[in-house]
């Protein structure tokens, strides 16, 4: 993927210079420190992105009048005779939404066919992400929203379906309309048409007064069916006759009342499968499928974890008044995780960590072992899910035939022990496992020759206790084995 153009950094302190830095390499931006009077050489050398200039002498007006072409954004200071080409101003200490819908704002100026209107504005804030796959989800979401056609969501559970939607309500003719969601699955059977479609009094026993269902509550709005292939077959025909008609009645009641209303559906099942296993309807499907968007996988755009994880902490930090940061090995580590409970799972993570590490920096060996892919020194490190017990019996299994039975920290001569690695297998072995095999042999041995005193064990591997400590967590090892 072709790279952004730079960010120029413009009469900076060194504070400022050192803080727009470090925010910029964070969301993955590339900048260039650029002396004012220099500034007009660079442009003509490269078009920026942006210049992001701290107006410190109140000059902004002169220096944007000179380059009309080039987005400005302003650090401080008020500014006079604001030209077209000033973006906005950015604030200190710097909140991820304002940079990234400035920054937004900045490319759009530079390609006249995109205008800055609400739906670009809540979009970018909305759908977080740079990468390919994210900006397209943006682009489909821009186009169908104006129309009334029912959107299909797809993607996998903790993916984000329901932001998609209301993110089609948001920029929709319809926003001003209530945004009604129901989870199909989460409903019994017996309860979802009434849910659906109310009912009046005495229609069931329970039924003591009359009652709107969601469609009528959704009026005029966006209804939100989460979860449709959970929808039982009787309740997916009567959906299918109010997609039709556009009308429907209460449970226990005969007039038809009109349903205006824009139906966005979201499932992760494989609905084209359950279609062949007479589980879910055909013609449903296609009346529900009429604009299909599939919301990628977190593992499919692991570029954007940087963003995701930032802007899921602004919304922590509220509720845990504590914050993280995280060093670039841990970002680096988590980007390789294969995020099975997506977005979701990311969440979850962050929580974790504001409660066990709040207000500090977050390196490889703060995070959960299943998600540390790299070690101490940034390199990638053979991923292993560790279970003690079963690990140990394993482990025995392997090291039988690595170091026979001979113990590596005996009391032995070295001629009787010199032997006890073997010789190089014909068909060639995978160095880097036997190693960490070899080290937990030793670390293990270490420890039960001083009876479980880990500082103990340290010193005979030479090495420090708080080393040896993560090393026992690395490979799940335990005082008694």
């Amino acid at each position: 993927m072709q790279q952004r153009p730079p960010i120029y950094l413009v009469d900076m302190t060194a504070q400022q210079t050192e803080i727009l830095q470090t925010v910029l390499h964070f969301v993955g931006e590339s900048y260039l420190t650029v002396n004012i009077d220099d500034l007009s050489t660079h442009v003509n050398q490269s078009l920026p992105l942006a210049v992001i200039f701290s107006n410190q002498d109140n000059n902004l007006s002169a220096i944007a009048n000179d380059f009309p072409k080039v987005p400005f954004i302003s650090l401080s200071g008020e500014v006079d005779n604001i030209h077209s080409n000033h973006i906005g101003m950015l604030n200190l200490p710097i909140v991820y939404s304002e940079l990234t819908q400035l920054l937004h704002y900045c490319q759009t100026f530079q390609n006249p066919q995109h205008q800055l209107n609400k739906a670009n504005k809540y979009l970018i804030s909305s759908l977080v992400g740079k990468g390919l796959r994210i900006q397209e989800i943006r682009y489909l979401v821009e186009q169908v929203a104006e129309s009334n056609a029912n959107v299909l969501v797809l993607g996998e559970s903790g993916t984000g379906k329901e932001v998609v939607a209301r993110a089609i309500h948001e920029v929709s003719n319809r926003s001003k309309g209530p945004f009604v969601p129901v989870n199909c699955g989460a409903i019994p059977a017996e309860l979802l048409e009434s849910e659906l479609f109310g009912h009046e009094k005495g229609a069931f026993t329970g039924a003591f007064s009359a009652r709107k269902g969601r469609f009528e509550l959704a009026e005029g709005g966006t209804l939100f069916l989460d979860e449709i292939g959970d929808m039982p077959m009787p309740m997916q025909v009567k959906l299918l006759r109010v997609l039709q008609e556009r009308t429907f009645e209460r449970v226990g009641g005969t007039k038809s009342l009109q349903a205006d209303v824009r139906i966005i559906a979201a499932t992760h099942r494989h609905l084209e499968d359950m279609i062949i296993a007479g589980t879910f309807r055909e013609d449903l499907f296609y009346r529900l499928n009429v604009f299909p968007i599939e919301k990628p996988a977190l593992r499919d755009r692991q570029e954007d974890i940087p963003l995701l994880l930032q802007e899921l902490l602004s919304r922590l930090e509220v509720e845990h008044k504590a914050t993280l940061r995280f060093t670039q090995r841990a970002l680096e580590s988590l980007m390789q995780h294969s995020w099975p409970g997506n977005i979701r799972e990311l969440s979850n993570l962050l929580e974790r960590l504001l409660i066990l590490h709040s207000n500090k920096i977050i390196d490889i060996n703060e995070l959960p072992v299943k998600y540390r892919y790299l070690d101490e020194q940034g390199e990638m490190v053979e991923h292993i899910q560790y279970n003690p017990e079963e690990e140990a019996l394993l482990e025995r299994d392997a090291l039988s035939g690595m170091f026979g039975d001979t113990p590596i920290l005996s009391d032995e001569s070295d001629e009787e022990s010199q032997g006890f690695l073997g010789n190089l297998p014909a068909e060639g072995m995978n160095l880097k496992n036997k190693l960490v095999e070899f080290e937990m042999e030793m670390i293990r041995q270490a420890i039960d020759s001083q009876d479980g005193v880990v500082s103990h064990a340290a010193e005979l591997l030479s090495m420090r206790r708080t080393t040896l400590v993560e090393k026992m967590k690395k490979y799940g090892l335990n005082k008694e084995g």
